[in-house]
């Protein structure tokens, strides 16, 4: 896995590219590489730094330039050696044995015909020196990220919004919608940008720059015409245990050591147990917590799941106790994930492959994306539950809401999980399918979310929420269950999960593949009903029954586990003084974004155990920390800004 970056007709491009490649040096600590060429009235400059995985030697190095083309490349290619089969029959002589030389010569031959014959994670940038044209390019299912600044007819582009921002800043302004979105979901949806002149190149598209200042763009694929496809077939294809066996063995390709994150869970233990048939003795890593923090968390015990699979499959357990230093962890976190994301997951993440680089290792496996695509979360069991509910007399449902209503989610040494569940449902319950989909897995309803933003917010939450619902029509599927499936893989899986996994585990130099988030798996996934997603009060049901011919029973129908982290007990202990410092006096509340009292409310309640807000106040605190870093690049702030004050102007 690499860094890119790179300038098209872009004033002063050659400084910019060097200072945004630098940037982004953590991405690829084995190399670098810069690329200059004339193109039209201007230049084009590309950067690269290098992850050495596939191919170690010089002849796998970026920028790859190769007979008037030039290429720099973020990715891996899963079905490199049938493509360099391909290629071959039709004359190529390959130098190498990277996966990067196979694309250039794919483009060569073919050109964007070539992208749906693709099978990987990639986002890269490819210049074509007799035409003078920049090609964009990101993967099917937004894995791999791609960000860019238009400005005076020229382009910038890189790996990572930070390395963009870390040089344009003064030019950058907060965009309102975005804020608001990252408050409602605890992330930003795909489909925009923290900063308003910044933009994500989609999932599945690409971009034609020209040296006459035209731009032409493309979807090659599409995610919601794969599951219609897929849907509408639903017997036909392979086996789903072969589909996600095969998708596993290809991933474990690379000429250095590849582990595993093992949470015990079904979705890594599931490709875990694959992997060590094919590399006997693979290392894997998991985590626990300090005991007190897990008692008053009410957490699984999923460490003795995970040296269960370990001593079955021979694998090489590495566990790593989480006791971190939040207080240090939460600011570096907040810069490395590029937006502010409220998930602590990406802590975990971070250590996780930290430990592993320290122990040679540079690539992971992880289980990612089996829930969206499968209906595991509690979320999609929760409103196939929510369906029945509804149908109770609403004398029997106010009883219900009201005796729940009255129990306190913790007491003061340990939380009460299935209260917090009981509240969790009975505020959704009673709502229309969209409604209480959005409500399920989102921080706020409109009213709480109103409340806590500038009054000059109402509009882009409004647009927030109708983003949702659109997202969510948009599409044939008539399956309840397959409806929150695809709308978690087009807004949750890339918006959140795939964002927090490649930013984390990249700022400790790792490469993190998915093998569940493989197209050939997507397809398999939508080809299942929903009825066989979810049954009775079993989620994930069609992945446990392809994972039994390879996993034992008390492992694939355990509990769900949570790759989370103790975050009241973090709230309560290690950052209590932090966020009355925020909620009081933060930039967020002083800029007048964010309503104090309703801060003070969360906190209040929280206290109390009235309710859970805990993910709330983190999410707040991660926001601070972003929003701090966006103001001190000159990147503009709030609006509603005390008067005179310079460094908060929301245009």
């Amino acid at each position: 896995m690499c860094g890119v970056a790179g300038t098209y007709l872009w004033p002063g491009g050659g400084a910019l590219t060097r200072r945004m490649t630098a940037a982004v040096a953590h991405r690829g600590p084995d190399g670098s590489g810069l690329y200059r060429h004339r193109a039209g009235p201007g230049e084009v400059h590309l950067g690269h730094r290098r992850l050495s995985i596939v191919d170690l030697s010089p002849t796998g190095a970026q920028p790859m330039v190769s007979d008037g083309l030039a290429l720099t490349y973020n990715g891996e290619l899963y079905n490199a050696a049938e493509l360099r089969t391909d290629l071959r029959a039709l004359g190529v002589r390959f130098r190498g044995t990277s996966d990067t030389e196979v694309l250039l010569e794919a483009w060569r031959r073919w050109g964007t015909a070539c992208l749906p014959r693709l099978r990987g994670m990639f986002a890269f940038g490819v210049f074509d020196e007799r035409t003078g044209e920049l090609v964009l390019v990101r993967d099917q299912l937004g894995i791999k990220p791609l960000f860019l600044v238009r400005r005076d007819g020229g382009v910038a582009f890189a790996s990572e919004l930070k390395a963009l921002a870390g040089s344009l800043g003064p030019g950058l302004t907060v965009d309102d919608t975005s804020l608001v979105a990252s408050l409602l979901y605890y992330w930003v949806p795909d489909s925009r940008c923290m900063f308003r002149e910044a933009e994500k190149l989609q999932p599945g598209t690409w971009l034609r720059l020209s040296p006459d200042g035209r731009s032409a763009s493309g979807t090659w694929y599409s995610l919601r015409d794969t599951a219609e496809e897929a849907a509408a077939d639903p017997h036909g294809g392979p086996d789903l245990h072969d589909v996600i066996a095969g998708s596993t063995r290809r991933h474990l390709t690379a000429d250095v050591p590849v582990a595993t994150f093992l949470s015990g869970g079904l979705d890594s233990s599931y490709l875990t147990a694959i992997a060590a048939q094919q590399n006997p003795g693979i290392a894997a890593y998991t985590v626990g917590f300090r005991a007190q923090d897990a008692r008053f968390e009410a957490m699984p015990d999923d460490l003795r799941y995970a040296r269960s699979v370990a001593r079955r499959y021979g694998v090489d357990l590495h566990e790593i106790e989480i006791a971190p230093d939040v207080t240090e962890l939460l600011p570096l976190l907040a810069h490395h994930l590029d937006e502010p994301i409220g998930d602590p997951a990406a802590i975990n993440t971070y250590l996780i492959c930290r430990a592993a680089r320290e122990a040679g290792v540079r690539v992971m496996l992880s289980g990612m994306g089996a829930d969206e695509l499968f209906g595991g979360y509690r979320k999609h069991l929760a409103n196939t539950l929510a369906v029945r509910y509804r149908g109770l007399p609403a004398g029997l449902r106010g009883a219900i809401g009201a005796g729940v209503g009255r129990l306190p989610v913790a007491s003061a040494r340990r939380g009460y999980r299935s209260v917090r569940f009981a509240k969790r449902f009975l505020s959704f319950a009673d709502l229309p399918e969209e409604t209480a989909f959005r409500r399920s897995y989102t921080m706020y309803d409109r009213g709480d979310l109103l409340d806590l933003v500038h009054p000059d917010l109402a509009g882009p939450v409004d647009e927030v929420l109708a983003e949702h619902a659109e997202v969510y029509a948009d599409s044939a599927l008539t399956d309840h269950v397959n409806r929150m499936c695809l709308t978690d893989a087009r807004l949750f899986l890339p918006g959140l999960n795939l964002t927090y996994t490649d930013r984390a585990s990249m700022a400790a130099s790792v490469e993190v593949r998915v093998p569940f988030v493989d197209v050939e798996v997507v397809r398999a996934a939508f080809r299942i009903p929903g009825n066989r997603k979810i049954v009775g009060r079993q989620g994930k049901a069609a992945l446990k029954r392809a994972a039994l011919g390879t996993l034992p029973r008390e492992i694939v129908h355990r509990p769900k586990g949570l790759f989370s982290a103790p975050l009241r007990a973090w709230m309560r202990r290690d950052l209590a003084t932090e966020v009355r410092e925020v909620v009081h006096e933060g930039l967020l509340v002083s800029s007048g974004l964010l309503s104090r009292d309703a801060l003070v409310r969360l906190v209040a309640e929280d206290a109390a155990g009235r309710e859970d807000h805990s993910k709330h106040l983190w999410h707040v605190l991660t926001l601070e920390h972003w929003y701090r870093d966006a103001v001190a690049l000159g990147a503009g702030g709030a609006v509603g800004a005390p008067s005179g004050d310079t460094t908060a102007s929301l245009a």
